[in-house]
């Protein structure tokens, strides 16, 4: 049964478990592994289920093998049943039970629990602070995970390179530079291998915090690329408006035998928007399917939409809204509303405006735009009553937000915000700023500080 199960036989594995008379915990553990293993999460957890109606209780390692059914299958109410079975059994909740349990919990959505699970647990190793770091980051709770990497630090605890991409992938995303050169250094210093995982990461982190020269680097001292490191660069170029660089390094990936994915598609296609490569666009777009098979998904008609609204082809991208065989999102419908504001297009946005409103009528984006393009129109009437309208539906506008990066933490400030600590220095500070600009003569703007 054991050779069936780890060779992936797992018909004939359920087959001589069925006609075995004698059952112990062994065997039902090489069962529900071999389901689990083979990607069955739903009969592994079946078989457990059957387990405990025998009578039969769950160990340590059983448990482990439950929880990451759970996980992949991403199913809170029964990830929540299987936690309150190990409870009333009383299963000892060691460090890899305790890891599993954090795991599936952020895999099933709930960061919280998550939280409060690793929090409680006695004996913490780096697999337990890698699942709640990476975990955290993969959600796109940044913050949190570096908040937790900075408690990892101070608990004395050692990064591996699975801590570090999660960390640097936090740092891209929130821009934090001199973090993701500390752990860059961290990496050289202790002489971690920089593998494929870690060099990407670095290539990310740099090309997303506008470091092109620097994700160069990492780029070209790495032996082994794969699509996610040439993805990961080609991205960053584009945000930064180096359209031509990403669509020269885009053109490297078929000599070295690797092939686009979708997210590349989306760098390239981004690329030939900011560089006005209309007709490259279009080559770029048809080839996801007819060269590679990729569907193109929602943000890659954006991205046509984009493309051909900032060339001023504005009927061609209205046009080619109409003729997706999916159904447009707000992503698609926000690059034509952008597309009427530069080209001045006011009737075609109020109809745009209509259609993104529909579909996130809670959010200020499009109500924003429409009002600039009133203004920029010269139609001061139906600016004010669009924001008369944001105020009768209680939307308010989301206030703009300034940060530094100061000792690896991210300060951020906003309208109005007084949530600072120092808000009164701050304050006092601007007011003496003020003053001094106002002596020298150089002051020009408003009176409003926030």
């Amino acid at each position: 049964m054991r050779m069936y199960s780890v060779c992936g036989v797992i018909v004939s594995a359920q087959k001589v478990f069925d006609e075995s008379p004698d059952r112990d915990m062994i065997s039902w553990t090489i069962l529900i592994q071999g389901y689990v293993k083979m990607g069955f999460w739903k009969e592994g957890i079946r078989v457990f289920f059957e387990m405990c109606e025998a009578n039969f209780r769950a160990d340590e390692m059983t448990m482990v093998i439950v929880l990451s059914a759970c996980a992949n299958l991403g199913d809170l109410v029964l990830g929540r049943r299987i936690h309150e079975y190990m409870l009333e059994q009383k299963v000892n909740f060691d460090v890899f039970v305790g890891n599993a349990l954090v795991d599936m919990y952020l895999k099933c959505a709930d960061a919280g629990f998550a939280r409060k699970v690793f929090n409680e647990m006695p004996v913490k190793n780096v697999v337990s602070w890698n699942s709640i770091i990476s975990g955290l980051a993969q959600r796109g709770e940044f913050k949190e995970a570096l908040s937790m990497f900075r408690k990892m630090q101070n608990r004395g605890v050692k990064p591996d390179d699975v801590t570090l991409v999660g960390v640097l992938n936090s740092c891209a995303n929130l821009g934090m530079l001199e973090l993701g050169k500390w752990v860059h250094a961290y990496v050289d210093r202790n002489r971690i291998k920089a593998d494929r995982f870690i060099g990407n990461a670095l290539v990310d982190m740099y090309a997303k915090c506008g470091s092109i020269d620097e994700a160069f680097k990492v780029f070209n001292g790495m032996k082994l690329r794969d699509v996610y490191t040439y993805t990961a660069i080609i991205v960053g170029l584009a945000m930064h408006g180096q359209g031509e660089r990403a669509l020269n390094l885009f053109s490297e990936m078929p000599k070295m035998g690797i092939e686009p994915d979708g997210v590349t598609y989306v760098g390239v296609l981004m690329a030939c928007s900011h560089v006005g490569l209309v007709e490259e666009g279009r080559k770029h777009f048809a080839e996801m399917s007819r060269l590679y098979n990729l569907e193109p998904q929602t943000e890659h008609y954006g991205c046509m939409v984009d493309l051909l609204g900032r060339a001023g082809l504005i009927n061609e991208a209205e046009e080619f809204i109409k003729s997706m065989p999916i159904e447009p999102d707000a992503f698609v419908w926000g690059a034509l509303l952008g597309a009427c504001r530069i080209h001045g297009k006011v009737e075609l946005a109020e109809i745009v405006m209509e259609k993104l409103v529909k579909i996130e009528p809670d959010r200020d984006g499009a109500y924003i735009l429409m009002s600039n393009i009133y203004s920029s129109a010269n139609k001061w009437r139906d600016a004010l009553k669009l924001r008369k309208e944001m105020k009768e539906r209680k939307l308010k506008k989301t206030p703009g937000c300034s940060s530094i990066e100061l000792d690896g933490v991210v300060h951020e400030f906003r309208k109005g915000d007084k949530t600072q600590r120092n808000t009164k220095e701050v304050y006092i500070l601007l007011d003496q700023m003020k003053s001094h600009l106002k002596i020298s003569g150089q002051w020009e703007g408003t009176d409003e500080f926030s």
